[in-house]
């Protein structure tokens, strides 16, 4: 549609879901369903507005806050708040488009939504974040609610910002709801929320690993981006399956392990010191381990401006754990040419489209010995589905104990990686006897469309029609 304004990034994730779609034999077998496709990537209502309050100084400074309402045919809008200069309409429609189809793929009441704002949480004071969340929250408020729409917590609004955010509903509306969750859990929160999508990426993986007979994760080489909760999480849980990782990054440049023995790897050790030196919002640079404040160690080495892709030498597993289109096809080249085993995301649309390509043809010509590729709207969903068990926690007024969220955790992951598994085996041609593995980014992508298109259909908000000549469906 030539008319609305150019927005990368939704283009993008839209052209990724509608190709898959279009190369698959679903329109073929439901040719209404491009009519449903035209429908659910309009969001259904979308929210801009001014965010004015007053730094250390006494100045005024105004930002733009967002909620974008996707989708709410399978629950209430569930989705996260971003804080970044970054933040624009087409990322969070990008994000928003993506988190209707993860949602559906957790298999929990929830629809989809993202929101933020183009505010820069780092060199701010705790007094500022705190006053610039109670003012973000005061035009929010008017929009959300526990039926409605259950914001969480995304790049740059983490544990504090969302303790700040629901003592700003709470005290605005005079009611305690489960209206955010990555609560804190002596006030709502569920237990293996802040692990949950480092955790469940795993958990994605292993399945992975098991459909293509390519063991566990004991004694692989696992390539990590990002240095975020889902980073941190993701190489604790594979250190603890005794995997060997050997990269973290940030915005800023790659940390790479190298040579040889047990020096040459991350530690648990690592990981918290990476945690803590986030936590004061600074750059990896500050790490011991590369002479930030203590010894450096000759086991790592930091390359700026670079991301781990093709330092990191051979590795089984690559993680993406940072942000959108980290991957490029150069890199992506790199990762299959080094003989990678499996890529799957942490982040949210980590590979371009091009890098995809690259995963996919790979898959298609080398059969069992292909790299195998899995979408963040599938490996990563492990995050907003434990938010979904503290939706359901804060509706029973109970709390789970760790074992049982984590067992509810593994077997959403399980189950999302089998329904995408076996819907790809259902709509896409696929070479099994050649040994070729299934396409999980067309089957995770059909499965998400057509629950949620079934859902809209049933409750009348979009319904067969017989195209007009000429008509082509597109955003």
């Amino acid at each position: 549609m030539s008319h609305l304004p150019h927005e990368p990034e939704f283009e993008q994730a839209y052209k990724e879901l509608a190709s898959t779609l279009e190369d698959s034999t679903l329109f073929k077998k439901n040719p209404q369903y491009r009519t449903a496709l035209k429908v659910v990537s309009v969001p259904e209502r979308v929210i801009q507005f001014r965010v004015v309050w007053e730094d250390d100084a006494g100045n005024l400074q105004v930002n733009r806050g967002y909620r974008v309402q996707f989708n709410s045919a399978l629950g209430p809008y569930k989705g996260g708040l971003r804080f970044h200069p970054s933040v624009n309409l087409s990322i969070l429609k990008f994000l928003g488009f993506e988190q209707i189809f993860k949602n559906a793929l957790t298999g929990l009441s929830m629809g989809g939504g993202k929101g933020g704002a183009d505010f820069d949480p780092k060199g701010k004071s705790d007094n500022e974040i705190r006053k610039f969340c109670e003012a973000f929250m005061a035009r929010l408020c008017q929009h959300i609610g526990a039926d409605t729409d259950v914001p969480a917590g995304d790049i740059g609004v983490g544990g504090r910002e969302v303790g700040y955010l629901f003592g700003a509903y709470r005290r605005l509306r005079n009611k305690w709801e489960g209206v955010l969750t990555g609560k804190g859990l002596t006030w709502g929160g569920s237990l293996i929320r802040p692990e949950a999508t480092g955790y469940g990426l795993v958990y994605y993986v292993e399945e992975m690993m098991k459909y293509a007979g390519r063991g566990s994760f004991a004694g692989k080489r696992v390539a990590i981006s990002g240095s975020g909760n889902v980073a941190q999480y993701a190489a604790l849980k594979c250190m603890e399956l005794g995997a060997v990782v050997v990269s973290m990054s940030d915005s800023r440049g790659c940390l790479v392990a190298g040579g040889d023995g047990d020096d040459a790897r991350f530690t648990p050790a690592h990981i918290e010191e990476i945690a803590a030196v986030k936590l004061a919002r600074k750059p990896l640079t500050a790490l011991s381990i590369i002479g930030g404040g203590g010894k450096k160690s000759a086991s790592f080495r930091y390359i700026e401006g670079a991301r781990p892709w093709v330092h990191v030498g051979r590795v089984d597993v690559a993680l993406p754990c940072a942000t959108q289109n980290e991957v490029s096809e150069e890199e992506a080249r790199a990762l299959v040419g080094n003989g990678t085993l499996i890529i799957a995301e942490g982040s949210n649309m980590g590979c371009t489209q091009a890098a995809i390509d690259v995963f996919e043809g790979a898959r298609k010509t080398k059969g069992v010995a292909s790299i195998w590729y899995a979408p963040g709207k599938a490996s990563n969903c492990g995050g907003v589905a434990v938010s979904g068990l503290e939706m359901a926690q804060n509706s029973q007024r109970l709390a789970w104990t760790r074992e049982e969220v984590d067992e509810k955790l593994r077997k959403i992951m399980r189950d999302a990686f089998e329904n995408g598994l076996s819907t790809a085996l259902e709509y896409v041609d696929t070479d099994t006897a050649g040994g070729e593995l299934p396409s999980l980014v067309a089957g995770s992508n059909i499965a998400g469309f057509v629950k949620v298109v079934e859902a809209m259909a049933a409750q009348g908000d979009w319904w067969a029609t017989a195209p007009a000549a000429g008509e082509t469906n597109g955003v």
